[in-house]
């Protein structure tokens, strides 16, 4: 006979008591938002918002559904992800990369995008300010201002660089380049 911990058993029928709540959240979010609350649309939704706000894509759920057993094709996903889109339950981001996220934070907010790390973060409330929008061509109205910021990560400083005129540091591709011409 197997013997489980008290705590163990607990914290088990805790989660069990979570999933099912949070996956009772996710049919009642879906109805109100106009949608069936199908299996695929079901999981999906908690998978993406089990964990609160995220920035997540197809594939990040794809894999995600994948590793809890759950099947479902990759067109799933983005055909559920779009739908939860158009329904105003995640916000697209486009990245210009390829790749969109859809973000659980449906509410105005800017982004940095980490183009190295195919990655964003949200900037933090306050930080962009705007000092006057263009007025939108006559018929049309603004509905929302995206900003996504750019960032690649800065060289470090190098002290004596022969790219900068000193001596050389041993370590840029100019100095190395010329590691013949070191004294």
């Amino acid at each position: 006979m197997l013997f489980v911990p008290d705590e163990t058993r607990s914290r088990l029928r805790a989660e069990c008591e979570d999933e099912a709540l949070l996956l009772s959240h996710v049919m009642a979010t879906l109805r109100r938002a106009g949608l069936r609350p199908t299996r695929q649309r079901v999981a999906l939704g908690g998978f993406l918002f089990r964990s609160g706000h995220r920035h997540a894509t197809a594939d990040d759920l794809h894999r995600d559904a994948l590793d809890a057993g759950v099947s479902l094709s990759l067109a799933t996903v983005y055909n559920t992800l779009n739908q939860f889109a158009e329904a105003e339950l995640v916000r697209k981001v486009h990245t210009g990369s390829g790749r969109t996220y859809f973000d659980t934070d449906t509410g105005d907010h800017q982004h940095f995008y980490i183009e190295a790390e195919d990655r964003i973060i949200d900037i933090p409330p306050g930080q962009v300010r705007f000092g006057k929008l263009p007025e939108p061509p006559d018929g049309y109205v603004i509905t929302k201002v995206d900003v996504l910021i750019r960032l690649a990560r800065a060289e470090p400083e190098r002290r004596g660089c022969r790219a900068s005129g000193s001596p050389g540091c041993g370590a840029c591709h100019t100095c190395l380049s010329n590691d013949g011409d070191r004294e």
